[in-house]
């Protein structure tokens, strides 16, 4: 809390350019605190951004954590000489949860006109040592419809936000798809599958390089190997406190992607031709592939030149090694 309370009034509204302080209410109970306190914390959340809800904002609550506001739950419960549950949660562990994330929604508020307001709750979920069969963690997978999947890998790595993009998922995709597909590009669903199905290639693949190493993949392979690392650097990794990577626009978002597969396709068009692996991979136009999710929102249109500069370098790369 005191590092939230120290940096939170440094970040800026994108939208108003105001500190986002002046949009932030902060319910703060610490596990020293007393049970019943912890316990109603998540309850006074919610109903208070309800209550900005019927006055027609759009309201984010994130609960840190549902797991101490369960096991304070379990406290209360063997105090009460309740029948205790699963590893000693109270039996109504699951209805809690769910009584939670279902006041979240969109509604049409009272106050007449055409005013909407919504609530998105996030809860955080930390369970003890990872585990995510201790049964707060399955109760809420069994509820909620979008998972983020923390790695401590990939923090320790430096890379943010350490979203495992393997075990993380989102059901409403496909309900998404045709409004990503108007609104942001036609083949805007094809380019996040062919990011997904990169990135589970590369976990295939890096099996087979703990084991025999790199140099025993095809160069097909090890040019996967390097769309999937460009992902994951280039497109994924995001410097929140950087002034533009703090935030990227959807059709930013899918220039960026739509550049990484058109490298990876004529990449490998160009291994059929006879290029050689290590002229690809050096090409210069790979720095401004890592270079691209700093350009600015209102000059994403160069963008645009960086895919014919791609499609330029490999040409000319198969024509000279033709020529040789």
């Amino acid at each position: 809390m005191t590092d939230v309370l120290n940096e939170f009034p440094e970040l800026k509204d994108p939208k108003t350019g105001e500190p986002l302080m002046k949009r932030t209410v902060l319910i703060a109970n610490t596990s020293d605190m007393p049970v019943a306190a912890r316990e109603a914390s998540i309850y006074t959340g919610i109903t208070i951004a309800e209550y900005f809800r019927d006055m027609g904002y759009s309201v984010a609550i994130m609960a840190d954590s549902t797991s101490r506001w369960a096991e304070a739950l379990r406290e209360m419960s063997g105090r009460l000489e309740e029948m205790p549950g699963e590893e000693g949660y109270p039996a109504y562990l699951s209805s809690r949860l769910a009584e939670f994330y279902e006041r979240a929604g969109i509604v049409n508020t009272l106050c007449g006109g055409e005013r909407v307001g919504s609530v998105s709750a996030i809860g955080a979920v930390s369970p003890q040592g990872g585990d995510l069969s201790e049964p707060v963690s399955q109760a809420t997978l069994r509820i909620v419809k979008v998972f983020w999947g923390l790695s401590s890998s990939l923090a320790y790595r430096r890379h943010f936000p350490a979203i495992d993009w393997l075990i993380s998922y989102s059901l409403y995709a496909d309900k998404l798809s045709d409004w990503y597909n108007q609104n942001v590009s036609e083949d805007f669903t094809r380019m996040r599958d062919f990011a997904m199905g990169v990135l589970q290639e590369e976990s295939e693949l890096e099996e087979i390089v703990r084991l025999v190493g790199a140099d025993a993949l095809s160069f097909k392979d090890r040019l996967t190997m390097e769309t999937a690392k460009s992902i994951r650097e280039d497109y994924l990794h995001q410097n929140a406190f950087h002034e533009v990577d703090t935030f990227t626009s959807l059709q930013k978002q899918y220039k960026i992607l739509k550049i990484i597969y058109d490298f990876h396709r004529l990449s490998n068009d160009a291994l059929v031709k006879g290029a050689e692996f290590g002229d690809i991979i050096n090409l210069p136009v790979r720095e401004k592939i890592g270079r691209a999710k700093y350009v600015p929102e209102n000059e994403i249109g160069t963008l645009d030149d960086l895919s014919d500069e791609i499609k330029t370098s490999l040409t000319e790369l198969c024509k000279g090694d033709n020529n040789e």
